[in-house]
């Protein structure tokens, strides 16, 4: 596999980052997600944690970005709260993620060292879910 790497966005790090210093309490709120929206919006969520799986911030600002309208999400990044920088999406947020939105963008690595990849990327041999649903015509 090779990994195909984008330009990074470094407005939506800071926004996330922002969010995390900002608005992530406790153990309950300890990860800060930002999407970008195809129209140029930026969406910003914390992860809701609890011991029975709680949705992680990459989740939840797929639901708080369908709240605000906007359906079609460009880029996305994690960062964790105490400065933890980039953190990158969990197994079940890379596959809802790839599910929602194949051609995602994912801002991933750490330090200096940040990089834009496909989502597909972070998925080799990935499970297809649409290619496995019943044709409704």
């Amino acid at each position: 596999m090779t990994t195909q790497t984008h330009a990074v966005d470094h407005e939506l790090i800071e926004a996330a980052a922002r969010i995390a210093r900002t608005r992530c309490r406790g153990d309950n709120h300890t990860i800060a997600a930002a999407a970008r929206a195809a129209d140029g919006r930026i969406v910003t969520a914390v992860n809701a944690y609890h011991f029975t799986g709680g949705p992680c911030a990459e989740l939840v600002v797929i639901g708080t970005a369908a709240a605000q309208g906007a359906y079609d999400l460009d880029t996305i990044v994690a960062v964790g709260d105490r400065d933890r920088g980039v953190v990158p999406p969990c197994g079940r947020c890379r596959q809802v993620l790839f599910d929602y939105f194949p051609t995602l963008e994912v801002i991933v690595g750490n330090g200096d060292h940040v990089r834009t990849v496909p989502v597909a990327d972070l998925l080799p041999e990935t499970y297809v879910w649409s290619d496995h649903q019943l044709d409704t015509e």
